[in-house]
């Protein structure tokens, strides 16, 4: 007979995680009833996180994923928790939005703001241009794994995560027995696999379960006692609402001993024993009903098939495998990702490599720095969490990546197109990891089918929009407020498809994928902008209206506090960037000739930057208006330094200063994300020191125990945003010059703190380059580029700058001074 404790135990976690039900920031704690003591040594393998305690709350749990499941591992000895997502299981349902008075009221909101009545336009516009409803669902837990086990004293703990091979590892000694854990979440099986062994035989017993805060019942599975199904329905206060229904399943796979299915009547638990097994290898398979979005790109809308029976098969499959293939397999397949770049910084001291990476943290927080093998890890830790959360065939990474542990996440772990999800994609092209580029056009898709209805109904205009934010659903009308009124949204993103083409020379993706949705994007921009009347700032040119400077506010004449103007920086950098990307691909594909002309046109007509007279600085606004908030996390306005290339400090020197006198006043402190953006924006300005005096701050106080960003609360943004900036420390590229050259910089912006020694292999730059080089003393050493392309390479470091023919499949080898080796 199975104990009734961990049913209490059960109960009594449950009445913790019940938190997971509203929309809380704060995870609650965990409870491990093992007791600690030794002192492990860290682990042998270069990129690794690790800790000698388990995690008692989920932001020190350790992230595992395939793509499509994932797991935080808290790594508990008495007490196990995982928490499982499966990244279309999404709250909501294929809506029709649209506010057809929005386009009515359009011309009135326009008048209003070109004679500067923002207040007016800012409550004509709320009444008239939201959403119904005004806003998206959230993305949801799948439910969690729960298991106890005899041990509750660990000798020698140990937990960590190995970056290289994406297997989380818990070791300890208990009562003379070693037991080891592993974990991984393999993309090959679409399974997520634990594996428990100890040193001695029939050592394996513990208890398991799978719960879930709502809207689901865990039960046996009637032809397998060795399993257990957690199923359920996202429920709806709408009875005729469509909801995602979901499924996930656990296989036990022992060694000799047995397992067996148990119902404890008094707490209606239902959970399986395992009892005196040599090894136990678990399984664990996750579903939903979701269309899928090539469906929903095509308008098709019917839920897919029973997730019950998608977890049986995969299942099934996965088994049809030993263990021992389906981790070799696992790590062959992440590392064929993975391996491709590697980072070396200056040799650290050996009592800071072995330090648990919670007390290096720690430690970068006392001291003002990081160690320079934290940041190495830092970085490959981002690169690893796109692996682990965008892989073709999947969703692309959200607010939280593929990880949430509520019903209801912050901001519904949406995506925010103001920024925040075109910030997960910028390490895709430049760490080598293009293909994971993928989900997020495939989620363009659906917004183009969508937007098509939003920019018709809402603006009477062609081509596609999207606002602030979208859902798996391709949600493109205004949300949350007047704020959410921001239709460049499609603009911004289709400066990615674009991206991944400059770096990859791709043409049958820019001609397929690519060029029609950024002339989908460009033809609504030049549907909806307006001619300033005279008497206006931008009297005679085209300007978008209305408009405003994401999440910002400034502050009129009159002391009103408004969010609504008309020729937003930001706006006129985006729609700039859109249109001459729009030029060029219609070059490479020699066509549309006409619509060509019309963005040349177009493009001309735009404002440009403004810099103030007083300050020096690049104007948000069309006014040089008072700031509501000096120290705003966002910098939009600077779009144009990063991620766009319209300020540069070699071809625009007059807007560089002004750039770099506006990140001085909007200071160094903001949240993860906002901190990534702006040490993006100093590397460009080729400030490596301001770039790593922020990295410093961004590791020694937003980021959380288990190298997480933390916003707070927890948003991936920052992670990636961050990962892309080191990055640029080492290589920057800039798109063609007139001559059809690609500028490629070697340690453009390298750090004081960094300089001593380091070396970088599989870096990619613009142009098809992929780039090994190393440095000593701040000063270039080699450079081994090859060119997947062939093409003119202009290559710069320091002073020195030389122009190379390269050729297709061809390395070159350059020394400090850029001559041939």
């Amino acid at each position: 007979m199975v104990s009734s404790l961990f049913t209490e135990r059960c109960l009594a976690q449950d009445d913790k995680v019940e938190a997971s039900k509203r929309k809380t920031k704060i995870s609650a704690k965990w409870t491990d009833r093992a007791q600690f003591s030794g002192t492990a040594a860290r682990p042998q393998c270069k990129n690794v996180i690790w800790s000698r305690n388990s995690a008692t709350v989920w932001e020190e749990a350790y992230p595992v994923g395939n793509g499509k499941l994932g797991a935080m591992i808290f790594g508990g000895v008495a007490d196990e928790r995982l928490q499982l997502n499966e990244n279309t299981m999404w709250d909501g349902e294929p809506l029709d939005p649209d506010n057809p008075e929005g386009l009515k009221a359009l011309p009135e909101i326009q008048r209003l703001l070109f004679e500067n009545k923002n207040k007016e336009a800012v409550e004509l516009a709320d009444k008239t241009m939201m959403g119904r409803p005004a806003g998206v669902r959230s993305y949801q837990t799948l439910g969690e794994l729960w298991f106890d086990t005899p041990e509750l004293k660990a000798e020698n703990y140990v937990r960590s995560l190995d970056l290289s091979t994406a297997v989380t590892t818990v070791g300890y000694t208990a009562d003379g027995v070693r037991y080891t854990r592993e974990y991984f979440a393999s993309a090959v099986d679409n399974v997520i696999i634990v594996r428990i062994s100890a040193d001695q035989k029939g050592k394996i017993n513990l208890n398991l379960t799978l719960r879930r805060a709502q809207d689901a019942e865990c039960v046996g599975v009637s032809d397998d006692p060795a399993s257990l199904l957690l199923k359920g329905k996202i429920s709806s206060e709408n009875k005729n609402a469509k909801r995602i229904s979901f499924a996930a399943q656990v296989k036990a796979v022992a060694e000799n001993g047995f397992v067996r299915f148990v119902h404890d009547s008094g707490s209606d638990v239902n959970m399986l024993a395992v009892k005196d097994a040599d090894a136990l290898t678990l399984y664990i398979a996750g579903a939903t009903n979701y269309p899928g979005m090539e469906n929903l790109a095509k308008g098709i809308t019917t839920f897919s098939e029973n997730p019950v029976n998608k977890c049986a098969a995969t299942i099934t499959k996965a088994l049809a495998k030993p263990y021992i293939s389906a981790k070799k397999e696992h790590i062959a397949d992440h590392g064929k990702y993975f391996d491709r770049v590697d980072l070396n910084l200056s040799d650290v001291a050996a009592d800071l490599e072995n330090l648990p990476t919670s007390e290096r943290l720690d430690r970068a927080r006392t001291t003002g720095k990081p160690d320079l093998g934290l940041v190495a890890t830092y970085f490959q830790f981002g690169r690893y969490l796109l692996i682990s959360s965008s892989r073709p065939g999947g969703m692309p990474t959200n607010l939280q990546g593929l990880w949430a542990w509520q019903i209801n996440a912050p901001w519904n772990a949406d995506f925010h197109t103001n920024i925040n999800f075109q910030m997960n994609y910028w390490p895709a092209e430049i760490t080598n990891l293009s293909e994971l580029h993928i989900p997020m056009f495939d989620l363009t898709d659906v917004m183009v089918k969508y937007g098509e209805r939003s920019a018709k109904i809402s603006y009477g205009a062609r081509g596609w929009v999207v606002h602030h934010l979208t859902d798996a659903w391709g949600f493109t009308a205004p949300a949350d407020g007047p704020w959410g009124i921001w239709p460049v949204g499609a603009a911004w993103l289709a400066q990615h498809p674009w991206e991944h083409y400059i770096f990859t020379g791709d043409k049958d993706f820019l001609a397929q994928r690519g060029y029609p949705v950024m002339k989908g994007a460009a033809r609504f921009i030049m549907d909806f902008l307006v001619e300033a009347p005279a008497g206006t700032a931008y009297a005679g040119k085209l300007v978008t209206n209305p408009s405003h400077s994401p999440e910002n506010a400034f502050i009129l004449p009159n002391g009103e506090q408004s969010v609504f103007t008309y020729g937003a920086t930001m706006d006129l950098e985006i729609i700039h960037d859109l249109l001459s990307n729009c030029i060029e691909a219609s070059k490479i594909l020699k066509t549309d000739k006409e619509f060509r002309a019309e963005c040349e046109t177009t493009l001309s007509r735009l404002p440009a930057i403004q810099i103030s007279k007083t300050t020096g600085r690049i104007l948000e606004w069309v006014e040089d208006y008072k700031e509501a908030e000096p120290h705003h996390r966002h910098t939009s306005h600077l779009f144009g330094l990063h991620p766009g290339h319209q300020i540069t400090v070699v071809g625009t020197p007059e807007l560089a200063e002004a750039a770099r006198k506006t990140l001085i006043a909007r200071g160094d402190d903001a949240t993860g994300w906002g901190l990534a953006w702006r040490i993006n924006m100093w590397n460009r300005l080729h400030d490596g020191d301001h770039a790593f005096k922020l990295l410093s701050v961004l590791l020694g106080g937003k980021t959380l125990p288990n190298m997480f960003d933390d916003h707070p609360p927890f948003q991936i943004d920052g992670n990636f945003g961050a990962t892309a900036a080191i990055a640029e420390m080492l290589v920057q590229s800039h798109l063609p010059t007139s001559d059809g050259s690609f500028d490629v910089y070697l340690l453009p912006s390298l750090p004081s703190d960094m300089a001593t020694k380091g070396s970088v292999k599989g870096l990619r730059a613009r142009g098809g380059f992929v780039i090994d080089l190393s440095w000593e003393n701040g000063k270039l050493s080699q450079a081994v580029i090859l060119s997947t392309l062939g093409g003119k390479l202009h290559l710069r470091t320091g002073d020195n700058n030389v122009v190379y023919k390269t050729k297709k499949g061809k390395t070159i080898t350059v020394n400090g001074n850029l001559k041939k080796n």
